[in-house]
């Protein structure tokens, strides 16, 4: 099965992301990728468009995806978003260490992983992004760091016995916002390590991976069967985009 997702960021006012929402929503219930179960949709809009957004999206069989989390469940945390809510409102994924909360409002290993471990606890599937800031000289090396920081983000979570199926998402950050993605065999082969390396860990069986950093329509074409899924962002903004990726599903 291919997983293809999109995050919305902020870039669409509220009445722009409903009428995008309505029709991804009209897409995925006619299309022969979604129907048959050949594709699972996820779409991971704004906060406050979460509620509004899951009632568009509602008997389309698209899954709602948040954005970010807080890694409290309670309190006194003015400005978060507790998983405890999010579940409550039927969110199925959240986003967790994305490059740009790394970047901008410098997340670190610590907050990564203390969001990853409130995700599972109120029983939402991780999205965790991982990516190498640089370009490393040997895939190897980019696999090595990816790994790492997977194994990191989860650490706390296996350890008290929390941890199940999640989604990977590599984006590499020299690849966000450029405008093309990383090259084929580079993200074929880093893909594979990940695959191969969530294997060895039987606390994460079912766990997916996808390709994000200026995906877009082609990507999977070109991998010929190799790539697992696609984390969409700004060239997902045309439905009519993400209807063609799901042409590209139907067509392998």
């Amino acid at each position: 099965m291919i997983t293809i997702g999109v995050s919305l960021k902020t870039y669409f006012s509220h009445a722009r992301t409903l009428e995008w929402s309505g029709a991804v929503a009209e897409i995925a219930r006619r299309h022969p990728a979604t129907r048959s179960g050949a594709t699972t949709l996820f779409v991971a809009p704004t906060f406050p468009a979460l509620v509004p957004v899951r009632d568009v999206l509602s008997g389309s069989g698209v899954l709602l995806a948040a954005q970010d989390l807080s890694w409290a469940d309670e309190g006194a945390f003015t400005g978060e978003v507790s998983g405890t809510e999010l579940r409550e409102i039927g969110v199925d994924l959240v986003e967790i260490g994305h490059a740009e909360r790394r970047s901008l409002f410098h997340e670190d290993d610590a907050t990564v992983t203390a969001k990853v471990h409130a995700a599972f606890r109120n029983h939402l599937r991780p999205l965790l992004c991982v990516g190498e800031t640089t370009r490393a000289s040997r895939l190897a090396e980019a696999v090595a760091e990816v790994t790492a920081q997977l194994d990191r983000g989860v650490s706390t979570a296996i350890a008290d016995g929390l941890a199940g199926a999640m989604t990977v998402a590599y984006e590499p950050v020299w690849a966000i916002g450029a405008p093309a993605p990383a090259p084929d065999d580079h993200i074929v082969a880093v893909l594979t390590g990940i695959e191969q390396h969530l294997a060895t860990r039987p606390e994460l069986r079912g766990s997916t991976v996808l390709y994000g950093g200026s995906a877009g329509p082609g990507l999977l074409t070109r991998g010929q069967g190799r790539i697992g899924g696609l984390f969409l962002g700004r060239f997902a903004h045309d439905p009519a985009a993400v209807e063609a990726i799901l042409d590209e599903v139907a067509a392998a």
